[in-house]
C-alpha cells in the first residue's frame, strides 16, 4: 500500500484554506452546537446532589478549601484536579449549573480538538503521506475526531456536571500521548527527547489527579511503541534487547505513576463502602460481567440506541446466561482473529489491546457501585475505534487517488459518512436533555429498563420531595420488589407512609431497614418519631438515643429527644437537647421552635420569642412557629399582633381549622364579626374533611444514594 503510486487530485485553492486551523475550529463548534441543550440542564439528584448541591467543602479556592481538596476520597475518588475547577467555577457562577455545565463542555470542545491533531499523527506516522494526501489526511483526522466527540456515548460525561473527572482527565491523558510522541519523532536531541518525555510523565500526573482512569496508560504507550512507532517487536530487534531497553527504562515512572494511582482508587472505593464484595460476586461472574463489558461498549459505539444513566447489575448475577457466553465467546474470537492478522492489519490488534487495557479497570474484576457497564467508561477506551473510522476514510480516499475505486464510491463513502455524522449530532441532542433535571433522568431510565431498583428509587425522592406520595410509595415499592435488602427504600419508604398516617406500615419498614443496617443514625431517629407519634415514649427515647450513640452530631435526634422527654414532662432534660441541637446546626428550624416552645412553658417568653423569630429566618413557610407566636401575642393580650401571625399562619397552610378558629376569637374580642364568622365556618368546613395525620413537626430526614463508581 506504501508504495502505491498516487495522483494529485486536490484541488490547491481548497487545500489551501482547509489548513491546521480551519478543521480544528469547524472541530470545536460542530462539538459545542451538538451540546448545546446541556446550557439548559440543571443539577441531577445522580452524584450531583451529594458532590455540588450539598457539598460546601469545594465552594473556593482558600486554604481550607484546597486542603479538603487534596486529602478527600468524597464520593469514592480521589480528584483533587477536578475539585479545584470546581471550585473556580464556584468562584465564577455561585451554584448556577449553567456554568459548571459550560465548564464541562468547553473541556470536551478542547478534547475533541485534541483528538484531531492526535488522529493526525497516528495516521501520518502508519501511512506516511506526500503532499498530494495531506488534506485527505486532515480530512479523515477531522472525521475521527467528530466520530468521537458527537457520538451519543460522550453525552454521560459531558452533561452530567460531576463527571467533570471524565473529560478533565481524559485532556491530560491525550496531551500525555501527544507529548510522548512528539518525544519519539522525527530527529531532535537527547536532551529536547528527555524534555519531552518529562513533561508527558508530568502531565500524566495531572491525568491522575483528576481521576484515575488513565491508570492504564503505560499499557497504552507500549503498544504505540510497537505500532505505528515500530520502536518495539521490529524484525531482527524484538522486543527486549540492548536496542529496545531504553523504551521499557522509560516506561518505569509512568508505571510507578499508574500503581499508585491504582492504590489510592482503591483505598476511596473501600473507605466510601463501594467496592462490591467477592462474596456477592463471585471469580467467574466478573469475568462474565468483563466480556459483556467489552461488547456493550463497542455495540453501542455502532449502535447508540437505548442509552440510559443506569444500567444495573443483577442481584444475582448468573454467568451461564446465554448473553454472557455470547460474549465471552466474541471477545475471545475478536481477540483471536486480530492476532492471527497482525501483520497485515496491526492498527487492528493495537487498537483493540488499547481498548481492553483502558476499560480494564472498570470492566468490573474490581466491582465499584451498583452499575454493569456505564456510558461514561466509553469516553477514552472508545478513542481507539474512532480512529480507525478515520483510518478507514483515508483509504478510501487513498483507493481514489490511486485509481482504485470510481468518483460514485468516494462519494457514496462520504454520504454514508456524512449521514453517520448527522445520525449521531441528532442522538446526541436528545440524549443531552435526557439530563435536563432528575425527574426526566430517572424517568427515562425506567423507560429503558423497568429493572432498576435505584432509578425507582431515586424517581420516589423526586415525587416524595414534592409531596406525591402516593406515586412516590409505588416507586419505593418498585424499588423493594427488585431490591428487598435496599434499606434506604426501607427508610424512606417509611418516611412517605408515615406522612401520610399509615404509621404501622412505616414502622414496620424502618425495623426492616435496621435489621439490614442496624448502624444507620438516620433510620433510628425516623422510627424514634414514628413511635413517638403513637405515643410509645420510651421506645422512641431509646432509638433517638441509639441514633446518638451512633451519630453524636446528629441534630435532628437531639431535637427529636427533646420532643420526646418534654412529652414526658422532663423540661429541663428536653432543653439541654434543644440547645446541644443547636450548637451542632444553628440553622435547625425545628429546634428553634421546640427550645421557644419550651421555654414559653417556663415562662421564659422573650427567650422563646427570639427563637420562634430565629426558626422563621431560617424556614419562613413554617406554619407551626407563627402559630406558636400568635398564641404568645395572644396570651400577652397583644390582639393586633396575635392576628398578624395567625393570619402569616393561614397564608402558608391554609386548612389549619384551630388557627381558623383561634384567629376568629381574637377578631370577635376586636369587633370584626363579620370576618370572624367567615373564619368560624371555614374552620367547621375543614373539621369535616380533617386530614389526621399527625407526622407535620417529625423531621424525618431522607437517605441519598450516589452512584459511587
Amino acid at each position: 500500500m506504501s508504495g502505491a503510486k498516487v495522483s494529485s487530485r486536490n484541488p490547491k485553492w481548497l487545500q489551501n484554506r482547509l489548513d491546521s486551523r480551519l478543521i480544528p475550529l469547524l472541530i470545536a463548534l460542530l462539538t459545542l452546537a451538538a451540546f448545546l441543550p446541556s446550557f439548559q440542564n440543571g443539577f441531577v439528584s445522580w452524584d450531583d446532589e451529594l458532590t455540588l448541591v450539598e457539598n460546601q467543602n469545594y465552594r473556593g479556592l482558600g486554604w481550607e478549601q484546597l486542603r479538603w481538596m487534596f486529602t478527600t476520597f468524597h464520593t469514592g475518588h480521589y480528584q483533587p484536579l477536578s475539585w479545584v475547577t470546581f471550585g473556580l467555577d464556584y468562584l465564577l457562577w455561585g451554584m448556577n449549573p449553567f456554568g459548571y455545565h459550560l465548564t464541562n463542555l468547553l473541556l470536551h470542545a478542547a478534547n475533541a480538538v485534541l483528538v484531531y491533531f492526535l488522529a493526525f499523527r497516528l495516521l501520518s506516522l502508519a501511512v506516511p503521506a506526500t503532499d498530494s494526501q495531506d488534506l485527505s489526511l486532515r480530512i479523515s483526522a477531522g472525521l475521527a475526531a467528530l466520530f468521537f466527540a458527537i457520538h451519543p456515548l460522550r453525552v454521560e460525561s459531558v452533561a452530567w456536571a460531576t463527571q467533570r473527572r471524565d473529560i478533565l482527565s481524559a485532556l491530560f491523558f491525550l496531551l500525555t500521548i501527544h507529548l510522548y510522541l512528539w518525544a519519539n519523532g522525527g530527529a531532535q536531541s537527547s536532551r529536547t527527547r528527555m524534555w519531552r518525555l518529562s513533561g508527558s510523565l508530568v502531565v500524566y500526573g495531572l491525568s491522575l489527579f483528576s481521576k484515575a482512569v488513565g491508570m492504564t496508560l503505560p499499557i497504552v504507550l507500549l503498544v504505540l511503541d510497537v505500532y505505528p512507532l515500530r520502536r518495539l517487536g521490529i524484525k531482527g530487534q524484538g522486543w527486549f534487547g540492548r536496542a529496545t531497553r531504553g523504551a521499557w527504562l522509560e516506561k518505569i515512572p509512568f508505571f510507578i505513576l499508574a500503581s499508585a494511582a491504582g492504590v489510592i482508587a482503591l483505598l476511596a472505593q473501600y473507605q466510601t463502602g463501594a467496592m462490591g464484595s467477592i462474596e456477592r460476586h463471585g471469580v467467574l461472574a466478573r469475568i462474565a460481567q468483563a466480556f459483556f463489558g467489552l461488547v456493550f461498549y463497542l455495540w453501542k459505539t455502532v449502535v447508540p440506541l437505548g442509552l440510559s444513566p443506569l444500567y444495573e447489575i443483577p442481584l444475582q448475577l448468573n454467568p451461564w446466561e446465554w448473553y454472557f457466553l455470547l460474549c465471552g465467546i466474541l471477545v475471545v474470537g475478536i481477540s483471536l482473529s486480530l492476532l492471527f492478522l497482525r501483520r497485515r492489519w496491526p492498527a487492528g490488534l493495537a487498537v483493540w489491546v488499547c481498548y481492553v487495557a483502558i476499560l480494564a479497570p472498570v470492566l468490573g474484576i474490581a466491582q465499584s457501585g451498583t452499575q454493569l457497564v456505564a456510558d461514561r467508561y466509553s469516553y477514552l477506551s472508545c478513542l481507539g475505534w474512532a480512529i480507525l473510522v478515520g483510518a478507514g476514510s483515508f483509504h478510501c480516499w487513498r483507493a481514489w487517488l490511486t485509481g482504485r475505486v470510481g468518483r460514485l464510491t468516494l462519494l457514496a463513502a462520504a454520504g454514508l459518512a456524512a449521514t453517520v455524522l448527522v445520525v449521531f449530532s441528532a442522538l446526541t441532542w436528545k440524549q443531552v436533555q435526557v439530563w435536563h433535571n432528575s425527574e426526566k433522568l430517572w424517568r427515562h431510565a425506567l423507560a429503558v429498563t423497568q429493572r432498576s431498583s435505584t432509578a425507582h428509587y431515586n424517581l420516589g425522592n423526586i415525587l416524595a420531595d414534592r409531596d406525591e406520595l402516593e406515586e412516590a410509595i409505588s416507586h419505593y415499592r418498585q424499588a423493594l420488589q427488585i431490591k428487598p435488602t435496599d434499606y434506604s427504600a426501607h427508610t424512606n419508604l417509611g418516611n412517605a407512609l408515615s406522612s401520610q398516617g399509615q404509621l404501622e406500615e412505616a414502622i414496620g419498614h424502618y425495623r426492616q431497614a435496621l435489621r439490614i443496617r442496624p448502624t444507620d443514625s438516620l433510620t433510628h431517629n425516623n422510627l424514634g418519631n414514628a413511635l413517638r407519634s403513637q405515643g410509645q415514649l420510651e421506645e422512641a427515647i431509646g432509638h433517638y438515643r441509639q441514633a446518638l450513640r451512633i451519630n453524636p452530631a446528629n441534630s435532628l435526634a437531639h431535637s427529636n429527644l427533646g420532643i420526646a422527654l418534654a412529652g414526658q414532662g422532663r423540661v429541663e432534660a428536653a432543653i439541654d437537647h434543644f440547645r446541644e441541637a443547636l450548637r451542632i446546626n444553628p440553622a435547625n428550624s425545628l429546634a428553634h421552635n421546640n427550645l421557644g416552645t419550651a421555654l414559653a412553658g417556663q415562662g421564659k417568653i422573650d427567650e422563646a420569642i427570639d427563637h420562634f423569630r430565629a426558626a422563621l429566618q431560617v424556614d419562613p413557610t413554617n406554619a407551626q412557629v407563627y402559630t406558636n407566636l400568635a398564641n404568645i401575642f395572644a396570651n400577652r393580650g397583644d390582639l393586633e399582633k396575635a392576628i398578624e401571625q395567625y393570619r402569616r399562619a393561614l397564608e402558608v397552610k391554609p386548612g389549619q381549622a384551630e388557627v381558623h378558629e383561634r384567629l376568629g376569637r381574637l377578631l370577635t374580642q376586636g369587633g370584626r364579626r363579620d370576618e370572624a364568622i367567615q373564619h368560624f365556618e371555614e374552620a367547621l368546613q375543614i373539621m369535616k374533611s380533617r386530614d389526621t395525620s399527625r407526622a407535620h413537626i417529625m423531621g424525618k430526614g431522607k437517605v441519598h444514594k450516589g452512584e459511587g463508581g
